[in-house]
């Protein structure tokens, strides 16, 4: 894949954002994070993205080496994605964009709701272990 920022490639940020800055390339390690292993569950999550763009994108970051692709059936084949060493070290990333989302962006209607409180409780009680 080329790179978009090609003229600012000793730019570290710049060089961040050629693997993360695609459309639903943080959705897919959210998920990732969330637990979510398999394929279907993770489309089914992702509302909007289709199949092919998905498999793109877990291509792409397997090949990467942040995500690796397990398989756990033979016939017909299927696998799991999990995040590797390099994957988890995205998380202190993805927990600063949501604290930035909640601070700068949801009403408080929308921090109460139930959904969102229950993902918070999973955020904190995974950053805490």
């Amino acid at each position: 894949m080329e790179r978009v920022y090609k003229s600012q490639e000793a730019c570290p940020i710049a060089r961040t954002l050629d693997i993360l800055g695609d459309r639903w390339t943080m959705l897919v390690l959210r998920d990732l994070f969330r637990g979510l292993s398999k394929f279907g569950n993770i489309l089914e999550s992702l509302k909007g993205i289709s199949p092919n763009l998905l498999a793109d994108r877990l291509k792409r970051l397997e090949q990467l080496a942040i995500v690796e692709r397990i398989f756990y059936n033979d016939h017909p084949p299927r696998a799991e994605y999990h995040l590797t060493d390099k994957g988890r070290a995205l998380r202190p990333i993805l927990h600063a964009l949501a604290e930035w989302g909640i601070a700068n962006e949801l009403s408080e209607e929308q921090k109460a709701d139930p959904a969102f409180v229950e993902t918070m409780a999973r955020m904190s009680a995974e950053s805490s272990s």
